[in-house]
């Protein structure tokens, strides 16, 4: 306990900078995913030749006078004002440039009708290598002189913003959206405990472990911040996954306690409870629960490590920081859970000291299912499968500002600024080479050319050697044009070395990515967990049917999830704006985190039922016995579960609500439909082949097997 209890307190600590380390929010990234390819490289060229979104912050005015000498004249001393400040490499708008308003060059500065649009933009650079407290500070005087413009020329409105503006804007949001979905999963899920133990003292133990594995889960972020660029929704889904195993974990410890507690008593008055007895609960409990809990965790982790065969950042720092944090939830379920069940035994077993008995809602659902189990499978086979046909047209994205709620005054600057000065808002495709700007030249009629491109911008030479060129689409950087231009580049490159940057670019690198090095994670995660029931079960059966089952049952998941999602349904329920696609990195967390925590459940059930064979019962009697003994188990550890990932689901972050949304669905379907009637349903149809294992295996079962 004292242990545990510095373990928070120094967990948080950490995480919060209370040690004089800087804290884990001010280390947080935003922006688009990198994954090795293309687009990356280009985008080093770029950066090797200073160019960066980053260093750029924007003003735009709208309303005002554009032929009026006053709005000129404001405009210019903005310009020779701003200049003049420390740390900024070059200012522009329409009024400072060499020719004069008029120019082509100030076009891009003007509304989409020039000098008559009544609107301009000013744009200011900062130096390549300034630093975030220097860009601080170089902002707030740069903020005032941009209110001295707006009211000097007499605009109706004015809008400004940067890309560090909106990071910085997303990573709030994300921890905003922490306080709320940790608030209700911690307060619901304590009602809900103290609804199922019927005391306040056993309802506080999981929850206790969950705020032990958010400190734990915050702290090794802190840690991994040092040496992975942390996106900021990685604190989210990490945390939420902490926070959901340990609730889980301790409601099955818990429950486990009290029924050994009161196998012990056999009626006995609690006041009879002595410290052997106790002891001898807590080492039944942790013989059976605990090694429960430690396959669920194992199973859980390896499922998280198959994200690490991909090469992609983001992927791989969610993967090592969840496993830190089942590490975390397991030596909590193991240790401080019994500990806190050790110290509060006799409030623990309450007034009723003899065991349960083995009647009840779960068994007679199992006695249902029994009269026709392959009639059960195959409805339910076919439902899932209904479900899932929306997920064969899945299209990924990768949103910027779309990420937060609409109405944000960081997504609204972006979105406006956009549309009135499209050439200022970059290229949607952008092409990046070290060729000479000749022959980038010589190639633009066939750019021109490329169906899907609308237009293209002007060669420009950049520092180190590098060229650009941009090309510009009908719809925007994700659009199907944009997608379809960057694959014709790819296949039908320059006649130069270049590389295609851009979202679409990304995006296609994402997905090539995610296509090389799907088959050895999936490799690696069947073959283990495989392994793992196998040592569990002594059958090869029962480990295949779990794969199957939930394949079905992932598959089921992401066809809601897009038919929610992309397809735009329950917009107005859920409270966002539909981007027509998933985040790129949904379909592999979601899959990842609902194996994961859908082999929970499994190991739950199974768990129970491989017991009470080894016992001596037959199938159909361990099948009914494990669901009775193990349902009500499942049924609220889903339920917690539930409430855990809908208290981020409610949160505004579009990434971080679609993977609320999709875990919540994977649990509602494999806690109830799945575990509940499908496998006692395809257990009852096989009755003794269940058990079945080549002789080989089964001699490697009794040597290396997990038995009680």
């Amino acid at each position: 306990m004292a242990f545990w209890l510095l373990f928070i307190v120094g967990g948080l600590g950490i995480a919060g900078g209370a040690f004089g380390n800087e804290s884990l929010f001010s280390r947080l990234t935003s922006g688009e995913i990198k994954a090795d390819g293309e687009n990356q490289t280009g985008r080093d060229l770029l950066e090797k030749a200073g160019a960066s979104g980053f260093q750029t912050y924007s003003l735009m005015v709208q309303g005002v006078d554009l032929h009026a000498a006053s709005v000129a004249q404001a405009a210019q001393q903005a310009g020779k004002d701003i200049s003049a400040l420390e740390h900024i490499a070059s200012v522009a708008n329409p009024f400072v440039v060499p020719a004069g308003p008029s120019s082509p060059a100030a076009a891009p500065f003007l509304g989409s009708t020039g000098l008559d649009s009544g609107s301009f933009a000013m744009v200011v650079t900062y130096d390549k290598d300034i630093t975030k407290e220097q860009e601080i500070a170089a902002q707030a005087k740069v903020d005032a002189l941009f209110d001295t413009l707006v009211a000097d020329t007499g605009a109706d409105s004015s809008q400004r913003g940067g890309i560090r503006n909106l990071v910085d804007r997303i990573v709030q949001q994300v921890q905003d959206d922490l306080r709320t979905g940790e608030f209700i999963a911690l307060g619901v899920s304590f009602v809900l405990l103290l609804i199922v133990f019927g005391g306040f003292l056993a309802a506080g133990m999981p929850v206790l472990g969950a705020i032990a594995s958010i400190a734990g889960a915050l702290a090794s972020l802190t840690g991994f911040s040092h040496v992975l660029d942390l996106d900021a929704s990685t604190v989210n889904v990490v945390t939420v996954l902490g926070l959901g195993l340990c609730i889980d974990y301790g409601l099955l410890m818990v429950s486990r306690y009290r029924e050994e507690l009161r196998k012990v008593l056999d009626g006995a008055p609690v006041s009879e409870l002595t410290r052997d007895q106790r002891a001898l609960a807590l080492g039944d409990t942790l013989d059976r629960a605990g090694r429960t809990v430690i396959f669920s965790a194992f199973i859980v982790a390896i499922s998280l490590s198959g994200l690490a065969f991909f090469e992609i950042e983001f992927i791989r720092a969610v993967s090592a920081a969840a496993v830190s944090v089942v590490i975390v939830a397991l030596a909590v379920a193991l240790s401080l859970v019994p500990a806190l069940c050790y110290l509060g035994a006799r409030r623990l077993v309450g007034r009723r000291t003899e065991s349960g008995g083995d009647e009840g809602v779960f068994a007679r659902l199992a006695r249902a299912v029994h009269r026709a189990p392959w009639l059960v499978a195959a409805v339910i086979a076919m439902a899932l499968i209904a479900l899932a046909v929306p997920a064969f047209g899945l299209k990924t994205t990768s949103s910027g500002p779309e990420l937060l709620p609409a109405g944000t005054p960081e997504r609204v600057f972006f979105e406006d600024f956009g549309e009135r000065f499209p050439l200022l808002g970059g290229s949607d495709l952008t092409i990046v080479t070290e060729a000479a700007p000749s022959q980038v030249e010589g190639w633009v009629a066939t750019a021109k050319a490329i169906p899907g491109v609308e237009g293209v911008g002007p060669v420009t030479p950049r520092d180190a050697g590098v060229v650009t060129l941009g090309l510009f689409t009908a719809g925007g950087g994700l659009d199907d044009d944009a997608r379809a231009v960057t694959q014709y580049l790819r296949d039908n490159p320059p006649p130069f070395t270049a590389y295609t940057v851009g979202q679409a670019s990304g995006l296609l690198d994402f997905q090539d990515q995610v296509a090389k090095r799907a088959p050895w994670a999936v490799g690696m995660v069947v073959l283990a967990t495989f392994i793992l029931l196998f040592l569990m079960t002594g059958s090869v059966i029962i480990p295949l049917k779990a794969l199957v089952m939930n394949v079905l049952s992932l598959g089921a998941t992401l066809g809601v999830v897009v038919w929610i999602f992309e397809e735009g349904h329950l917009e107005n329920v859920l409270r966002f704006q539909s981007t027509g696609a998933l985040e790129n990195t949904i379909p592999l967390l979601v899959l990842a985190f609902g194996f994961g925590l859908s082999m929970d459940y499994e190991v739950f059930l199974l768990s129970r039922i491989v017991e009470l064979h080894e016992q001596g019962h037959d199938t159909d009697s361990a099948v009914t016995l494990g669901l009775q003994r193990s349902g009500r188990i499942i049924t609220s550890a889903g339920l917690l579960m539930v409430v855990v990932f809908a208290g981020f689901a409610v949160g505004d972050m579009l990434t971080l609500k679609q993977m609320g949304v999709a875990l919540v669905l994977a649990i509602i379907l494999d806690a109830t439909i799945v575990r509940m009637l499908l496998v006692p349903a395809t257990m009852f149809a096989l009755g003794r082949a269940n058990w079945w294992a080549p002789t080989f295996l089964k001699r490697l079962h009794e040597r290396f097997g997990i038995t009680e």
